[in-house]
């Protein structure tokens, strides 16, 4: 119990003092597992638990539309890709579909990886 307590503690931490850049990497890290579970829930026939876990995928998608900077240009690429990657995560969740799920996980992977990239690149700078 005290083990989970700290875990807690320590989680809650590490959220409260990352930058919005690591915030951003915490959100597609999360996107990925829930998108894992997801994938093993259909294997097991687990439809309420794929369901869950595509819905919190696509509340970390929407979370990243809802927090694009529409000033820079570049925002509405983000916005083109978050919409498709919404729209295969709902009709994923409609029919359980495994090949939607993975494709979805490529996708993420993909932007994390990107993002990865840019913020090595930004601290390069400094």
């Amino acid at each position: 119990m005290a083990y989970r307590n700290a875990a807690q503690i320590y989680g809650q931490n590490k959220i409260n003092t990352a930058t919005p850049a690591e915030l951003t990497l915490m959100l597609y890290e999360g996107a990925i597992k829930f998108c894992n579970k997801a994938i093993e829930a259909v294997q097991n026939q687990d439809i309420e638990a794929a369901h869950n876990n595509i819905v919190k995928v696509e509340n970390i998608i929407v979370e990243f539309q809802a927090t694009l900077d529409h000033k820079y240009e570049v925002a509405k690429d983000f916005d083109v890709i978050y919409d498709y990657v919404y729209r295969r995560l709902v009709e994923a969740n409609m029919k359980k579909d495994e090949e939607v799920l993975n494709e979805v996980l490529g996708h993420l992977r993909d932007l994390r990886d990107n993002w990865k990239i840019i913020m090595q690149q930004s601290t390069q700078k400094r």
